[in-house]
């Protein structure tokens, strides 16, 4: 028989992603709702193993929906690489009387919990935060919807400077082992060619298309090009080539950055936060652990950790053929 929770810890690690702070504030009301007490760890495993600890009720977590980024901090923890430090970090948890943990964030941050189960038989849940959209068994992770909406928004305004000047922009967007953002996103701007890692366009193909657009009478282009996309070795380095091989365009490069990362959360992450939190919770308080709270076919199901960690998150398919029709 599983042991009865009574407190639990949640944290955030790795990358932020907006609706982090939406799945603190749902973990913690839920807990509130069946009466166990909630501890927030700030910095990650960091925090964990100096025992950074404080108390979340139902009402100081009020607010927190509507706000990008993390309350409770991100870290990287060297030291949690450890044991030595995965045992620090135990004797703080339990010091606290901590007796299971909610990790929000991505495969690193599953990775550790992972492992961090398997030493101490310490009840683990997992809830996907990261804009990449990267993690096996879930469709969508915290963070990836408002991604795409400040993407989009971005490449909007972006056009209006391409088209008043007869420019060719790259703008190149986060996914560096996945190119979600980019394919949605320039399936949802309207770009003339995207360029992700999973699919190997070459750079004879992508002159070849940039050339039927202008021919066709486009007097501006915008290409989408994820950050992994291997068709060059950056994107500068593809501005350059075009350059060379297409002049009459003027080429430019916008490197949307961390600006992704940021801003208030869609509705969509933050009901998704929502139900992520209570489902961590009320899993954990039925004994389970060792799982990752994903969304599939619009329903809240559970994940293996370690599936979620050594599975491949894939491009859907029909959207790549889409892709393939609009740019035409």
């Amino acid at each position: 028989m599983s042991k009865t929770i009574k407190k639990i810890g949640v944290m955030t690690s790795g990358g932020d992603a907006p609706g982090m702070n939406a799945a603190i504030r749902s973990v913690a009301r839920t807990c509130a709702f069946h009466n166990i007490e909630c501890v927030g760890i700030y910095r990650g495993y960091e925090g964990m193993i100096e025992g950074d600890f404080k108390e979340l009720t139902a009402r100081n977590v009020k607010g927190l929906i509507n706000k990008g980024g993390t309350v409770l901090k991100s870290a990287r923890s060297k030291e949690f690489r450890t044991p030595e430090g995965r045992k620090k970090a135990y004797n703080a948890l339990t010091a606290k009387g901590i007796d299971a943990l909610v990790t929000i964030g991505g495969d690193g941050t599953f990775n550790g919990a992972l492992i961090f189960n398997q030493e101490y038989d310490f009840p683990v849940m997992g809830i996907p935060g990261t804009i990449d959209n990267d993690i096996f068994g879930t469709s969508h992770t915290l963070g990836y919807d408002t991604a795409l909406n400040t993407v989009v928004e971005c490449i909007d305004k972006i056009r209006d400077t391409a088209s008043s000047h007869n420019r060719l922009f790259f703008v190149e967007v986060m996914g560096r082992d996945a190119g979600h953002i980019a394919l949605n996103c320039g399936i949802g701007a309207g770009a003339e060619e995207i360029l992700i890692p999973e699919e190997d366009l070459g750079l004879d193909r992508l002159l070849e298309s940039l050339r039927r657009s202008k021919k066709s009478g486009k007097s501006s282009s915008i290409v989408v090009v994820a950050e992994g996309d291997k068709i060059g070795k950056n994107v500068f380095e593809l501005k350059d080539y075009v350059e060379e091989n297409m002049t009459e365009y003027e080429v430019r490069v916008s490197v949307l950055g961390h600006m992704q990362r940021g801003g208030t959360p869609s509705c969509f992450d933050r009901v998704l936060a929502s139900r992520m939190g209570v489902k961590a919770v009320e899993s954990l308080m039925e004994g389970q652990s060792n799982y990752m709270v994903g969304l599939l076919n619009d329903k809240i199901v559970l994940t293996p950790l370690e599936k979620a960690v050594k599975g491949k998150s894939e491009v859907n398919k029909e959207l790549i053929r889409v892709s393939d029709i609009m740019t035409t």
